[in-house]
Order: C-alpha cells, then structure tokens, then sequence
C-alpha cells in the first residue's frame, strides 16, 4: 500500500512525498482510514512504529477541512498530551512538517522554559497544541488555555504517562474537554489501569495493535558480552575503537552510572553525552540534537530520559547495563533498526545479571549469540564471588526469618503467660 491510496488530500501528501515517504508503516494503514471516519482509536504500539504520523496526518486532514468554515481568531480545535518535552518537540517537528503546505498553526509547550513566548503564541492563536501536563495545568488555570472547543483529543504514551506519575494530571485535563470529541489514546504497554483510563475516555473505539514487544527484537541482529563488572567500561572503549559504528545509544540502569560512561568515554576521546532526570531539560534537549546532527556519537541514557526519543539511522543499541525487566530490554533495541533499515543490539552481562538475560531469552523466545573472542571475559572467579554473594544473601534471609519466627513465638508464650496472670488476678 502506498500513502496515495489512504485518501489524503494533495498538500499532505506533498509534504510526505518531500519528507522521502511512500509506503505506510501497519499502524499507519490501519489507523489513519479509522481516523478519516471519526472514529475513536486504541493503539497499542511502541515508539518508532510510526505512530506519531498515524495521528498527526488524519488530525491534519480533518481540520484542514473544517477550516474552511472558521470565523474569527483561532480556537484549539485539536490536542496532544504527551509526557516529555522531549517527545512534545519531536511531535511538533512531526506536524511541522506534514503540515508545511497547509495553513493549520501548532504550538508545543512545555515547563522548565519561560512561558512568555508560549503565551504570545497562544493568544495570537492556534489549531493544534502539543503539550506536557504541568505546563498545560498551569496555563489553563491562568486562563490562557480553553479546552472547550477541542475536536480531537490524543493522549500519548499513557503507560508513560502512569510512571511518571501524571494520572491524576491527565484526568483534569480531560475533566474539561468537551463530551463530544474525537479521542485517539495510545500506550506501549496495555497494563489493568492503563486499560481502565482508556475505557474512561474512548467511545467504542477501533483497536489497533501493531508488533507485539516479543516480536521487535526478531529484526534486529542481538549479541552478548560476559563481562566482569569492573571491565565493562573497559569493553566499551574497544567496541567503539571500531568506527564503523557511526552512533550508539547506550543504556545505564542509574542516572550516576550514565554520567560515568560519558565521562570516560569523553577521556578518551569519544564524544558523548548523557542524558537522566537529573539533567535539565535544556541540556536533555542539546544532548539529544547534538546526537541527531552527529556532534556527538555516542548518547548514554536511563529508561526513563530515553522514552519516546525518535532517532533516525541508530546503528546500535549498546546494554552496559540489563534492565530488571524483558519488556525493557525490548523497548531499548527497539530504537534501531528502523525502517527496513539493519539493527545491531549489543549487551552486556555481568554474572549478578544472569536472571535479567534469562528472562530477556523467554521472552524474545530465542537464544541471544555470545561474543566470548574479546579481551575481557567473564572471570570464573567474578562467578564464583557472585554465587558465594548469592548463598550468603540466602542464609541470611533464612537466619532472620528464623529469628522473626523464634520472636513470634517468645511473645506468644509471654502473651500467654500475662493473660494466665490476669486470669489469676480476676479470679482472686
């Protein structure tokens, strides 16, 4: 399928055509036709699938046709919440430039910025808005933002948006939106609460799922490293001596450990950046541009701070830590190999992290190829020290459940014992 046969009006397909696309990603053509009609959508997918585009062109399309009748100053007609500034930019690029032939306005905004310029923008008018939740909360209760004209509503990373905290957020914002509206809600990630928040705001809404998380690690070419922990700063200075590898997003478990990495990676001579919720905002977003314009090749990142980031052409993905969680891990190797494009995953593994890689195994439902020819192997003592640790911790646990056993019991028997006492007292 080609975008010509979705339907879409001359400017917008311009716009894609200049942007270098033809053919729609799955969660496009299934979504947009289902957008066109006005109906309500749950789309499961994964940042990367194209889900920005399989909302921003349909919202695009409709408005461009109710513009015609407009009289006035321009009201929001249309409005995105989203968890990041991060992704609100990325999402406003995405609207900038589907929309460059059209005379729709956007606005992002988003906190830990003056809202001054955000403000003039907003009273000279627009169609589409692209907001974080605080910042959205602040400028509505100031009165700067109205809601009640709002056709189309998208709430993004939802999963997202329940880690963060922003639940409650999210709930005000949609407490002042009209009844009647069009409402697109999409989550990597499907959990109990998620589905009750969708079902709060959807109205039998068409349900798009595209690439289960077990199945995105299948395109890309995945390999381990047994490591020593102490030695896996060491491994990634000779991993990237191969200049070959043009970018890598590298994944640290702590926001300390992702300051590190860059550190020494800078030390000798490798340009990096990290990127954490400790970092401001601004230079979250100048790590982030450098990375995409190759000023820097290598971006050391949390979960948490590399959520919802888009990047073309990532050639590798690089673990230095395994995640607790599979589901993770997929969402990490997910970023490259893009669009047809080949991905190379690389992890890491010390041997207090073999859980985490046994898991990730079940999950992608095949075995991840070792590179054992390298110069810092896995030691047999490094595993024999990490068992030893393991046993220890577990006679230890074995010792206080005795001893809170053993406790119980002696204060059952002193309880008994006061209670005979009292007995004794009240039949004198």
């Amino acid at each position: 399928m080609t975008f010509n046969e979705l339907h879409l009006i001359d400017p917008i397909l311009k716009a894609l055509q200049t942007e270098g696309y033809t053919q729609p990603t799955p969660i496009q053509e299934q979504a947009i036709p289902v957008l066109l009609e006005g109906k309500d959508l749950l789309g499961c997918a994964q940042t990367g699938t194209g889900k920005t585009a399989a909302f921003a062109i349909p919202i695009l399309q409709l408005l461009q046709a109710n513009s015609r009748h407009e009289q006035g100053p321009k009201a929001i007609k249309a409005l995105i919440l989203t968890p990041t500034r991060e992704l609100a930019i990325q999402i406003g690029e995405s609207f900038a430039a589907y929309g460059k032939n059209l005379k729709l306005k956007h606005l992002v905004i988003y906190g830990g910025v003056s809202q001054l310029a955000q403000t003039t923008a907003l009273n000279k008018g627009v169609d589409i808005l692209i907001a974080t939740p605080g910042r959205l909360l602040d400028l509505m209760n100031q009165k700067f933002i109205h809601l009640h004209k709002i056709q189309m509503f998208v709430l993004d990373e939802a999963d997202r948006m329940l880690d963060m905290g922003f639940v409650n957020d999210v709930k005000k914002v949609i407490s002042k939106l009209p009844e009647k509206r069009h409402s697109l809600f999409f989550s990597a990630t499907m959990p109990p609460a998620i589905q009750q928040l969708a079902d709060s705001i959807l109205t039998n809404p068409v349900k798009v799922e595209v690439t289960p998380v077990s199945s995105t690690a299948e395109k890309i070419n995945q390999s381990v490293y047994m490591v020593d922990k102490g030695s896996k700063r060491a491994l990634l200075n000779h991993i990237l001596e191969d200049k070959s590898i043009e970018t890598a997003l590298v994944f640290s478990r702590t926001k300390h450990g992702a300051d590190r990495i860059s550190r020494e990676l800078n030390k000798v001579k490798i340009k990096a950046e990290a990127i954490h919720g400790d970092k401001s905002q601004n230079a979250r977003q100048r790590a982030l541009t450098n990375f995409k314009s190759k000023e820097i090749r290598v971006l050391v990142a949390t979960d948490i701070a590399a959520r919802g980031i888009d990047i073309d052409d990532l050639t590798h993905v690089i673990n230095f830590d395994l995640p607790y969680e599979a589901e993770t891990y997929v969402h990490r190797i997910g970023r490259t190999g893009r669009a047809g494009a080949n991905g190379i995953a690389l992890s890491f593994c010390d041997a207090e992290e073999m859980t985490y890689l046994k898991d990730i195994v079940k999950l992608i439902g095949k075995a991840i190829p070792t590179i054992e020819d390298h110069p810092f192997p896995l030691t047999v003592q490094r595993m024999l020290e990490v068992q030893d640790q393991q046993t220890q911790k577990k006679n230890d646990n074995r010792q206080k459940r005795g001893f809170s056993h053993n406790k119980n019991k002696g204060a059952t028997q002193h309880s008994k014992k006061k209670q005979h006492r009292k007995g004794n007292t009240k039949a004198n």
